[in-house]
């Protein structure tokens, strides 16, 4: 008898193994699809990440095809959606907890899942995980764009213990990719040289980017990146996978390679010096990091990003944007009314939409004649400014242009009225020497009197000139000794700091929704999706050569779209203006140039390209985006912009050889025509006085472009060529 109930009993424990309620969970795209399944331990596991099937119910069958099983001398590791740490993970994790009796170990065991179809493109699924131990629980967010083929992810994190528990580390995301061979392309800054590209493969250890700079926290390193499977994918071909974390402070991408066979990428906020105290019932949402899987390139991976950023996440992403000509170049802190007014003269004699007022507008006490005073007392300089900035407003109307202002409200001059009646607002150490950046500090945005500061200033701006149609927000100085005077706990210092910014900025919006906002922090120190959820447009350098942005430009290209990225014509570079405003028009065209001071063929090419561009900048803005050739490889780089219907497409061709070349000798692959249609080829933008040598009689299948080609001409002579091509 006993031997009998020995036999049943090990038969049902092995009938019980084998028939494991797997849960199957789908966050699928149009075109693609991430897999999450529970296991034996009721761990959810992301076990596939790619293109769809055909057969839905063949999904269940993938996790047992992967047959990675640990030894004696292995990690126990899993593929995990979410990886807590202090139990049987020993790698990388996404989340650390200490709990409120102390002790660090948290296992997440899958309990239940949501779904909401919140419109005909959107699905949010919601996973949550419990710790059985404790009272702690985590909810995986998942939103799904179909069309776009993207994926949000983010966290939110709450536990209702005793005590409070602190959260360690607490990434947004982790995936893990299978695959024989990783390689990470991700792009590196610094003052001036923005977006500097590299790429390598991930071998052995942990590959980490991050930034502890508290604000500009891209002049580093850039929070977005691209992961190649197998191999380096090209723009057309191999698999990869796009991500960008949408978050303005202090972030952290790990790399982790491990068992041969895999990457994990955790994707969060940087938990250095960033310690959470949180208590219970408190919900802690981390930031949304975005993805999308591509299996054709690099740049359908591009364009999905530009898809879903143009249709949900940059502000009035679908709109319009106003061209601009900036003072800053012209006369720099030397200027008055006078001066100034002619400017606006000038913005109207060009044809461009706005004129804005930059640096050294304001300052009484401290007058803004240079970088050293002034910064914090946001009112108008009278000896600079007679009538104040409001009649500038209004002299900008009445000359039949906008008006726009630069602002920098979370910094302050030491030399100032802010700085000696609000010592408390100020981000520093106790008893340390301070230590400037620009010869500036930063506001503590982490008090609300501060954050209440900085709105007011925008709002008096509004309310002195009704008329402002642009603003640009500029944030010039990293975090040092960081420290406020205010907050409890210094560990939350970092996170405060961007919610304090967000608030106002929140609150800003909600004023005044439409009014377009370029951000700017030292040039493009500060690009996140984030931060343009508020911003309509972004700086990208303060280095405007021409050749260097064709590949500071390009490599933005990879995760942002062009109407989002400000583009301005300067005195920097030797190029003809043909030659730079070719370039600035690869995104959002604008001026800072010395208009009373341009040649008469200059200034008359100039009014020409603001029309030409006029004309075709929808495209550019909305249209899908194609680099054809890349500057790093190539003599001449080129990349195009197709509309909707495939029935007009402009070409941007740039000569990029540093050493005498013939130019193009082989012709340039289009890509995104219809193949059925038929285009002809015309030359545009072209200097006074020049003629073409493109046919633009000649006419050409799409089938034919596509697949042999075009040849611009483009040489040491035609430095750059912009084509136009119209379907007939």
């Amino acid at each position: 008898m006993k031997r009998k109930n020995t036999l049943f009993f090990l038969l049902s424990m092995a009938i019980g193994l084998n028939s494991f309620a797997q849960k199957t969970i789908e966050i699928a795209t149009k075109s693609n699809v991430l897999i999450l399944e529970t296991d034996r331990d009721n761990t959810l596991l992301s076990t596939y990440l790619g293109k769809k099937l055909d057969n839905v119910s063949e999904y269940p069958s993938i996790q047992a095809l992967d047959k990675y099983k640990p030894g004696s001398d292995d990690l126990l590791n899993k593929r995990e959606a979410y990886i807590a740490s202090g139990s049987l993970n020993l790698l990388e994790p996404a989340l650390t907890v200490t709990h409120a009796d102390g002790n660090k170990s948290t296992v997440l065991t899958f309990s239940d899942v949501k779904t909401e179809q919140l419109d005909q493109n959107r699905k949010l699924t919601s996973i949550i995980l419990k710790d059985l131990k404790y009272n702690f629980q985590v909810t995986l967010k998942y939103l799904a764009y179909f069309n776009e083929n993207v994926i949000e992810q983010w966290a939110e994190i709450e536990h209702k213990e005793k005590g409070a528990v602190v959260l360690n580390k607490y990434a947004s995301a982790n995936l893990t990719l299978s695959g024989k061979k990783f390689f990470l392309k991700n792009q590196y800054s610094g003052a001036t040289r923005e977006m500097r590209s590299e790429e390598q493969q991930l071998l052995h250890g942990i590959k980490t980017i991050d930034s502890k700079l508290g604000t500009r926290t891209n002049l580093l390193h850039s929070s977005s990146f691209m992961v190649s499977v197998d191999q380096p994918a090209t723009e057309d071909m191999g698999e990869v996978i796009a991500g960008s974390l949408a978050w303005t402070g202090n972030f952290k991408l790990d790399f982790e390679t491990f068992d041969e066979y895999y990457l994990r990428v955790t994707a969060g906020i940087n938990n250095f010096s960033s310690n959470y105290t949180l208590k219970a019932g408190e919900n802690f949402v981390t930031p949304r990091f975005i993805y999308t899987y591509s299996s054709a390139g690099k740049g359908l991976a591009s364009r999905n990003l530009h898809d879903w950023a143009r249709n949900y996440q940059i502000l009035d992403g679908k709109g319009q944007r106003s061209t601009i000509l900036n003072n800053w170049e012209t006369t720099y802190f030397d200027f008055n009314d006078e001066k100034l007014n002619e400017l606006t003269k000038d913005t109207k004699k060009l044809g461009v939409d706005v004129f804005l007022l930059d640096d050294g507008w304001f300052g009484n006490k401290y007058p803004r004649n240079g970088s050293t005073s002034g910064l914090g007392d946001w009112q108008y300089n009278k000896q600079k400014l007679k009538n104040g900035i409001s009649s500038l407003g209004k002299e900008a109307t009445a000359s039949g242009v906008k008006f726009g202002i630069w602002i920098e409200p979370e910094m302050v001059n030491p030399k100032s009225e802010l700085y000696e009646n609000h010592p408390d607002w100020i981000i520093r150490q106790p008893e340390r020497k301070e230590y400037y950046m620009r010869n500036q500090l930063v506001l503590d945005l982490t008090n609300p009197k501060v954050q209440d500061f900085i709105y007011k200033t925008v709002d008096d701006i509004f309310k002195e000139v009704p008329e402002v149609a642009f603003i640009k927000w500029d944030c010039n100085s990293l975090i040092y000794n960081a420290n406020s005077p205010t907050l409890k706990n210094q560990d939350h210092f970092y996170l405060e700091y961007i919610r304090g910014l967000n608030s106002v900025l929140d609150r800003i919006r909600k004023k005044y929704p439409k009014t377009p906002m370029m951000l700017c922090a030292g040039g493009g120190s500060r690009v996140d999706y984030a931060a343009l959820q508020h911003f309509t447009e972004f700086w990208p350098s303060d280095n405007t050569n021409p050749y260097d942005r064709i590949f500071i430009q390009w490599e933005y290209s990879y995760y942002f779209p062009s109407i989002a990225v400000d583009n301005h014509i300067t005195d920097m570079g030797k190029q003809p203006i043909k030659f730079k405003t070719d370039v600035a028009m690869m995104g959002k065209l604008g001026y800072d140039v010395r208009v009373n001071e341009l040649s008469k063929n200059d200034l008359l090419f100039s009014q020409n390209a603001v029309k030409t561009y006029n004309g075709f900048k929808d495209i550019i803005w909305h249209g899908q985006q194609y680099r054809l050739q890349d500057p790093y490889e190539n003599k001449i780089a080129s990349i195009a912009y197709v509309n909707e219907a495939k029935d007009q497409a402009i070409v941007f061709n740039y000569h990029v050889a540093t050493l005498f070349t013939n130019g193009v000798i082989l012709p340039i692959k289009l890509k995104g025509l219809d193949p059925a249609k038929r285009y002809k080829i015309e030359e545009i933008n072209m200097y006074p006085g020049t003629k073409s040598p493109i046919d633009s009689t000649k006419v050409y299948s799409g089938d034919f472009l596509m697949k042999v080609g075009f040849n611009p001409e483009a040489n040491a002579y035609r430095t750059s060529v912009v084509l136009k091509i119209q379907a007939i």
